[in-house]
């Protein structure tokens, strides 16, 4: 299979299957997390619609090929803000990559309880850290906060959920 730099290049030359390639890659990522942000389906399809046309029109503004998952994930995510702002509706995270099994299903609740209990800038790093993928240097350049802040957030939101969500749980929350 291409690498990512070389099918954004044949992408930026209008290989129209190139940058299909490139979406079909990324599809799952974007999916997931637009559907923690997102309320409802028809929101995340259409967000991701949107998304795909923006990076398709855009495409030649990326500086650097090998970054096309963060910046897709980027525009992916000003979309979703922008509807929420829009609609002003509480970003509420949704649960669609965990196993469906029903021993987990409490867990998945809770789990979801917990997230929706964090500030913002705390869910959004474990959102990019966890659900997108992006490392700590990927997420300081896509947020544009010094890498030590977005450590610094990665940690302390995995603090809040530990001692404050599951002091109670029973130690559901592992460190690793």
């Amino acid at each position: 299979m291409d690498s990512v730099k070389a099918l954004v290049r044949k992408a930026k030359k209008g290989d129209g299957d190139a940058f299909v390639s490139l979406v079909k890659q990324y599809e799952g990522v974007l999916y997931r997390t637009a559907s923690r942000l997102l309320h409802n389906e028809e929101d995340v399809a259409d967000v991701m619609q949107e998304s795909i046309i923006s990076a398709y029109e855009k495409l030649h503004t990326l500086k650097k090929d090998e970054y096309f998952n963060t910046w897709i994930c980027k525009i992916l995510l000003n979309k979703c803000n922008s509807l929420l702002n829009k609609n002003k509706n509480i970003s509420v995270l949704k649960d669609h990559v965990y196993p469906e099994k029903e021993k987990d299903a409490f867990q998945k609740i809770e789990l979801e309880d917990a997230l929706d209990s964090l500030n913002e800038i705390y869910r959004l790093a474990l959102i990019l850290y966890y659900i997108v993928g992006l490392n700590v240097k990927e997420m300081s350049e896509f947020l544009q906060e010094p890498e030590g802040t977005i450590k610094s957030r990665l940690s302390r939101a995995k603090s809040i959920l530990r001692t404050t969500y599951y002091k109670n749980e029973g130690g559901v929350v592992n460190e690793g």
